[in-house]
């Protein structure tokens, strides 16, 4: 029986060579989405498995209310203190407790060259607990101070053939490390991905004149990794008021801190926090979109070939009438058309197969991963074939079910459809336009987010503005004479120096009082030292008075606030108001109000700024800042600073970022997201008219009698088309309504996300509606005119 049907399968396939190879392709598009959509998710559940201790590892977070008790916020930045108190005083339940810097860039050299490189600063037990996998050297070969892990690719980028071990690399320009360990590459799904090294911490605090033992700046990060003996939870209730116990009474009234391990297994997709709580995260939700547009694409393409299959119902009817007149059995039809179903299913399967592979390369450009085919997992193999089967299965049935169910009698006179037969159909192409046509919409809402926010003021001028960190010894030597040179060169017009880069919010604290400020009200403030020419250098705004100057002395006791600040201390005439801080800038503990500038939008675009406060600051800038010359090409600039740099700091590599490619970069996720989602709906609309291809061509064949009557009639050509046509539209215009309320719904909750947001146009509505009546009358006027065109002498005949 099973060799039977094969050979009838594989005849029919054949015969109907078109058919069949629009039918494969079809379903094989869906396969291939789907299964690329599976492999970036399984990539997303995996986050962070490559770490064997994965499901004992913990990040320490601190919890506290902000503005007044209006909020609670959540964070990553802890005091070190507290991470050199919990590895000391609670040993019972921490296997390991390591205190790492935030991914930074330093300048790492050899004799020959230099590199700017990411990397972290840890104490030496991260390497054990965090299981990096040591190519050459050990685990612990970070217990010398002056010692250094590279990753296998920038070991191989400094010293090409060479053996590493032992090499010594030049940091920063100040001091020399040796190379005491080779670990090969984090994988991109791990959160530490992109570190090229890993130095000592205490290194790190002798570079920087940090302390592991301070209670005060909140610029570390804390991991740990639990004993088995404990869980999460009894851990977190031991140690949640080891912070508060550290703090003044009006601190913890104001704050009300405390702290909770976020396990591993939950910093990538459940790692938003609101007011104190854990979120669904953007990043979960992607996952649930995407899963469910790879089920809907995949069920797209299982109804065209429901559709497709149905849709060739006549050329089969007298087939079926001979079978049944012959003895066959409704079971012997059945078990014949699911086996073509099958058959289609594999080979339309092995087809995807070939797609992802060629396809791969470009779906981890967009989607930003390293996704391969997991060939040599049994697990893969074991989902795609049952995944194929079932795929067979479901897009089989309803043909199997409803061409084995033709009387024979009815078969062989050629009525064996009923009256309603094609409504199924029309009810499934309104789904699949439906589903199309909502992926559109929320596309294109995704897109118009995206440039809404892009086009954001954000306070300052980015078009010609670099920055730089001050990443080398000599560059803080020399820093005036390079940045007069660079000037005296005609390459910038303007210099300025800052502890921190202008595209994140880094310096969170408190402990600032004002006139007016109300009891236990706690605001946390962007904080940031800057130079005098940092407001004419990046070119902000000022609302109200002026700005840093060399010619005011008393300058020193002034600060400069943003327009957030502002309006968050209620100050409507903030002008010569004083400011206390109490934990003092510079020795000075009592400020006066300069200058109020508008917002400067650096870290999150899509959320609503922090305030921020402007010190003047004297030493210790880590960062540098020009406005090249307007005058020059931005080439041409560029090469007049490289001279200056190799002139002045031959050492320091000139490795410069453009702020606007910098604040772009905040993009990415989102793009991404976008560029998929665009993706994954042409896709769809391309299935969907494969679909409406299929009922068009079972409209036309049904009508064909009746099309050649209305010709010998006098209908016209374009009579025949409006009359074959004019169903479809009412099916694409239902299917527009539908779509319509489905993605305004799901897009309103998706843009409630962020506080920067778009309304959503009507014109989106309408332009996607347009667009799918035009891709509706181009796919079905191909079926509508090919009938129109027939002999009517012909079509009656064989009729």
């Amino acid at each position: 029986m099973f060799q039977h049907n094969f050979k009838i399968s594989f005849r029919t396939l054949w015969r109907d060579g078109g058919f069949s190879l629009i039918n494969i392709g079809g379903l094989a598009f869906g396969m291939a989405v789907a299964i690329c959509i599976g492999l970036w998710i399984h990539d997303e559940l995996s986050f962070n498995q490559y770490h064997k201790n994965y499901d004992t590892i913990a990040q320490v977070k601190r919890q506290q209310n902000w503005r007044g008790n209006a909020k609670r916020i959540t964070s990553d930045y802890q005091v070190t203190a507290l991470g050199t108190l919990l590895k000391d005083n609670y040993r019972h339940y921490f296997e390991q407790v390591v205190m790492m810097r935030q991914l930074e860039e330093w300048v790492l050299a050899t004799d020959n060259q230099s590199f700017t490189q990411k990397g972290h600063f840890m104490q030496w037990e991260g390497a054990k607990m965090f299981s990096l996998n040591m190519i050459q050297g050990n685990q612990e070969g970070l217990k010398e101070q002056n010692s250094i892990f590279l990753s296998q690719t920038l070991a191989k980028k400094l010293f090409d053939t060479e053996n590493p071990i032992n090499q010594v690399i030049k940091l920063a320009g100040k001091v020399d490390l040796k190379v005491t360990g080779v670990y090969e590459d984090l994988p991109n799904n791990s959160s530490f991905h992109g570190a090229t090294f890993f130095s000592p911490l205490p290194l790190y605090f002798a570079l920087t004149g940090g302390d592991a033992n301070a209670w005060s700046n909140s610029n570390m990060r804390i991991y740990t990794q639990i004993k088995k003996t404990t869980d999460f939870t009894t851990t977190t209730a031991a140690i949640k008021d080891e912070l508060a116990n550290h703090l003044t009474d009006d601190e913890v009234k104001s704050t009300k801190p405390t702290i909770l391990l976020q396990p591993m297994k939950n910093w990538h997709l459940y790692n938003e926090f609101e007011n104190g709580k854990m979120v669904t995260s953007q990043r979960l939700q992607f996952v649930w979109f995407y899963s469910i547009i790879g089920l809907f694409v995949l069920f797209l393409a299982c109804i065209n070939f429901m559709n497709l299959s149905t849709a060739r119902s006549e050329k089969r009817a007298k087939e079926i009438g001979v079978r049944k007149t012959m003895g066959s059995q409704r079971g012997h039809l059945i078990s014949q058309f699911l086996s073509e179903s099958f058959i289609v299913a594999l080979l339309a399967y092995g087809i995807a197969l070939l797609m992802v592979k060629v396809s791969l390369p470009w779906f981890n450009v967009i989607a930003g991963k390293d996704i391969q085919l997991l060939w040599e997992a049994p697990m893969f193999w074991f989902l795609g074939l049952s995944f194929t089967l079932f795929t067979g299965f479901l897009a089989g049935s309803y043909p199997a079910l409803y061409l084995s169910g033709f009387q024979p009698v009815n078969a062989l006179k050629g009525t064996a459809r009923g009256a309603y037969a094609v409504f199924p159909r029309k009810v499934l192409v309104v789904f699949q336009f439906t589903v199309s046509i909502a992926l559109m919409i929320g596309t294109l809402v995704v897109f118009q987010q995206i440039q809404h926010t892009k086009n954001r003021p954000v306070g300052y001028e980015q078009d010609g503005l670099l920055m730089m960190p001050k990443a080398t010894n000599e560059i803080y030597k020399k820093v005036n004479i390079l940045h007069e040179e660079l000037k005296k060169s005609g390459a910038v017009i303007s210099t300025a120096q800052g502890n921190y880069p202008l595209t994140n919010e880094f310096g969170q604290n408190q402990g600032f009082g004002w006139q007016g400020k109300e009891v236990n009200m706690e605001i946390t403030f962007n904080t940031i030292q800057i130079s005098e020419d940092y407001g004419k250098t990046v070119g902000w705004k000022i609302l109200a008075g002026r700005d840093f100057s060399k010619d005011f002395s008393t300058d020193n006791a002034g600060v400069i606030i943003t327009e957030a600040a502002r309006r968050a201390m209620g100050l409507d005439q903030p002008i010569g108001a004083q400011l206390e801080y109490k934990y003092g800038h510079n020795g000075i503990y009592d400020f006066t109000i300069i200058g109020v500038v508008d917002d400067l939008i650096k870290a999150n675009p899509y959320e609503a700024p922090l305030p921020a406060i402007m010190f003047l600051g004297e030493k210790g800038f880590g960062w540098q800042f020009f406005r090249l010359n307007p005058q020059l090409s931005t080439r041409e600039a560029i090469v007049k600073m490289e001279a200056v740099f190799k002139e002045v700091v031959p050492a320091t590599p000139l490795d410069y970022q453009f702020i606007d490619a910098a604040y772009q970069r905040k993009f990415e996720s989102e793009e991404r997201i976008g560029q998929l989602a665009a993706v994954f709906a042409t896709l769809a609309v391309l299935i969907s008219c494969l679909g409406l291809f299929g009922l068009a061509a079972y409209m036309a064949e049904k009508r064909t009698k009746e099309i050649g009557i209305r010709k010998i009639l006098g209908a016209s050509i374009l009579n025949l088309w409006q009359l074959l046509s004019q169903e479809f539209i009412m099916l694409v215009f239902i299917a527009g309504l539908l779509a319509s309320l489905i993605a305004y719904f799901f897009a309103q909750s998706w843009l409630s996300n962020f506080n920067y947001r778009i309304a959503i146009p009507w014109t989106i509505f309408g332009l996607v509606g347009l667009g799918a009546l035009i891709i509706t009358l181009v796919t079905v006027s191909f079926q509508a005119l090919r009938a129109a065109l027939m002999n009517p002498v012909e079509i009656i005949k064989n009729n």
